[in-house]
């Protein structure tokens, strides 16, 4: 997992005074953490848009808006293959000394399923409140939940990304 900050990096590794394959295992035991929680809300998502087409209003939905509900489907689903991944890839390489490669590829594709996740959120805002308000107020729903999504989960912390907070 290569940094853009190696110096950082490198000094934050120092002061924990601990080895390569401890860091390792202290990288996969947070990013599993964090996968936990992005899972079940996921998940839940996800079944809950696979029901939807069961319902007796949605066959009320227009074009546009079945179009809309298929892409937040599709971002849902594959929000859900990429955060489930590493539990399937650690099956596959357990006990092969592959935990660089493990924790480098799971934070790739963690990185990628929150994205897909925030664009689910979005669409089922969308989805939503053009059923209960209408087309415009689906529309400044979907853009509030995307401008919310960037703001505290990329803008915020890449802010701080930097900052010399040095605690642990």
């Amino acid at each position: 997992m290569a940094s853009e900050h190696p110096e950082a990096e490198r000094r934050w590794d120092d002061d924990r005074d601990e080895t390569e394959a401890q860091r390792l295992d202290r990288n996969w035991s947070s990013l599993l953490q964090e996968l936990r929680v992005a899972q079940t809300g996921v998940q839940l998502l996800t079944g809950f848009l696979l029901i939807l087409p069961f319902q007796p209003r949605f066959g009320a939905l227009d074009g546009v808006m079945r179009m809309v509900y298929l892409v937040t489907v599709g971002c849902s689903i594959g929000a859900t293959v990429l955060l489930v991944a590493p539990v399937s890839m650690h099956r596959v390489l357990f006990r092969r000394h592959r935990l660089k490669t493990l924790v480098a590829i799971s934070h790739k594709y963690a990185t990628v399923g929150i994205m897909l996740l925030g664009a689910a959120l979005a669409g089922v805002a969308v989805v939503i409140f053009d059923s209960v308000i209408g087309r415009p107020g689906a529309w400044i729903a979907g853009g509030c939940t995307l401008l919310a999504l960037v703001t505290f989960w990329y803008a915020l912390p890449l802010r701080d990304r930097d900052s010399r907070d040095t605690s642990y």
